[in-house]
């Protein structure tokens, strides 16, 4: 499943822990459509140059970018190039090493080629047929609403019929659908042209690290599953949220909106991780059983208890921004959502009574991605002939980005002659542990795919239980003219959000602290 692998034996205190070997990935062609695109530049690149510096892309491994841009294939290296030095140059950057190894960079490009090719074009697509042989996976870094049409017309001209030493997978990216009942019908159109094992449907948070650090951490380590339960556990509080805007992508936003962007994907991977039931092994079908399981058991989302927001004109961490409204490609009136707050409520018997918070947004006053399992408040009562008024709350972080690592809160006492408590931080960070590599969390699903291993791409069943869940957020929010509540950019978000968790005692946790 890892491609750098899980570490479990004891280290010193000033030993960094390296990757253990892994080996090869088999040969094969990867088949890039949308070969000029965002995407292929940004993060296919470099993990594609990562896993090379690793050493796990066999000497048969070739890419084949397909794109109906018209040039020639030193000119496609040649951009890719510049691309991939510019990340070089931004420490802040996802992927960043202080210098590109030629010696990488060029093993890797030389088994590149480019074709320029229409995909809706039958004639133009089939000439792919005389150089892929063996094994394929075709990615599909293209717009969600060309995946349906792609994978049709990769059947019409036999691309995808696999061998018997030879397989042929087809990577989707999200949105995979707009609601439930468009992500029915792209499962509908595409499983009539393949079979469930040749369909991988990425999420690249399920990549990250410290993402799949969460099953670890909880099935790997004793101390905590017997906790992991309603009796123990108060409510639970999981953020993705950013300082930065739309960023240009005003024409793909002003359609999707936060929520569809983010919470039936993302988010609910991060909850799959921390509340599914422990799996009986982390073969692939098992673990996603699991997570169907979970996302069955989620009561369909409320309206009361969905809060969506937009940014209006302000200052990010001293810099001006304007409204959501005032970008390119949105409209003036636009009631397309940037944020979001949700509560939801899981009917098992694990987490009966547990509720789940959620979020995520855009132009906030932080960087954040993380998981806070708050536990129930110990009794106060042997505390009570003491100055002690206020006990520290116990909570788990689980931290995702920009910090890597877990955070313990809990309570101590503070040195001097009176019982007074105070709460402290046990902490654990992955730079202080492990030997890091630059990684942009696409080279574990890349590896996976190549190998096989679907563990971290979601099935047909898992992508319409998710949206099944938030369908009917999406339908009252379609029905209600009112629009988003209006928050300032530079701030924490609508009002609406703070009182979603005020009216139950609780509040969330600050987007800008460490």
């Amino acid at each position: 499943m890892d491609p750098i692998g899980h570490v479990s034996s004891p280290h010193t205190a000033h030993e960094k822990l390296a990757a253990p070997a892994t080996e090869k990935a088999p040969p094969c062609t990867l088949v890039i459509f949308g070969a000029h695109g965002d995407l292929t530049k940004r993060l296919l690149m470099p993990a594609l140059y990562n896993l090379t510096g690793a050493g796990l892309l066999d000497d048969g491994f070739s890419v084949i970018g397909v794109d109906r841009v018209e040039g020639s294939n030193q000119a496609w290296i040649d951009e890719l190039g510049k691309t991939m030095q510019e990340f070089t140059k931004d420490p802040n950057a996802e992927f960043y090493t202080p210098q590109i190894n030629t010696d990488w960079w060029g093993k890797l490009t030389s088994k590149f080629e480019y074709v320029q090719a229409d995909f809706t074009n039958l004639d133009q697509l089939g000439q792919l047929k005389q150089k892929l042989h063996g094994n394929v996976v075709f990615y599909l870094a293209v717009a969600g609403r060309f995946f349906g049409t792609i994978v049709e017309n990769l059947g019409k001209v036999e691309l995808v019929a696999q061998g018997e030493n030879a397989f042929r997978r087809v990577v989707i990216e999200k949105p995979f659908g707009a609601d439930l009942q468009s992500a029915r019908a792209l499962n509908e159109q595409i499983l009539k042209v393949l079979d469930e094992s040749q369909i991988y449907r990425i999420d690249h948070f399920l990549g990250k690290e410290t993402v799949q650090n969460i099953l670890a951490m909880r099935f790997g380590n004793g101390v905590f599953e017997p906790l992991w339960r309603r009796e123990y556990v108060d409510h639970v509080q999981i953020t993705a949220c950013e300082t930065v805007g739309v960023e240009g992508r005003g024409a793909f936003y002003e359609p999707t909106g936060a929520l569809r962007d983010m919470v039936p994907n993302h988010l609910f991977q991060l909850l799959a991780m921390v509340a599914m039931e422990p799996p009986n092994s982390f073969s692939a079908e098992t673990v996603r059983t699991a997570k169907e399981q979970l996302f069955e058991a989620i009561r369909p989302m409320t309206p009361e208890n969905a809060v969506r927001g937009q940014y209006t004109a302000g200052k990010v961490q001293g810099r001006d921004v304007a409204a959501y409204r005032d970008s390119p490609g949105v409209a003036k009136d636009s009631n397309t959502e940037t944020y979001v707050a949700l509560k939801l409520e899981i009917d098992n018997w694990r987490w009966s009574g547990v509720p789940f918070y959620m979020r995520t947004g855009k132009s906030l006053t932080g960087r954040l991605t993380e998981v806070v399992v708050h536990f129930r408040q110990a009794p106060f009562a042997m505390f009570k002939d003491t100055p002690v008024d206020k006990l520290s709350p116990n909570n788990l972080t689980l931290n995702i980005q920009p910090t890597q690592g877990v955070t313990l809160g809990i309570s101590a006492k503070i040195p001097g002659p009176k019982m007074d408590l105070g709460g402290v931080e046990m902490r654990f960070r992955y730079e202080d542990a492990f030997q890091l590599t630059p990684n942009v969390g696409y080279e574990t699903l890349l590896y996976d795919c190549l190998t096989g291993d679907e563990t971290l791409f979601q099935r047909a069943d898992n992508i319409e239980a998710a949206w099944r869940v938030v369908d009917p957020a999406l339908q009252a929010w379609e029905a209600d003219k009112g629009g988003p509540e209006l928050y300032e950019a530079g701030t924490a978000g609508p009002k609406g959000a703070e009182d979603l968790l005020a009216r139950d005692g609780r509040a969330w946790m600050p987007l800008d602290r460490d």
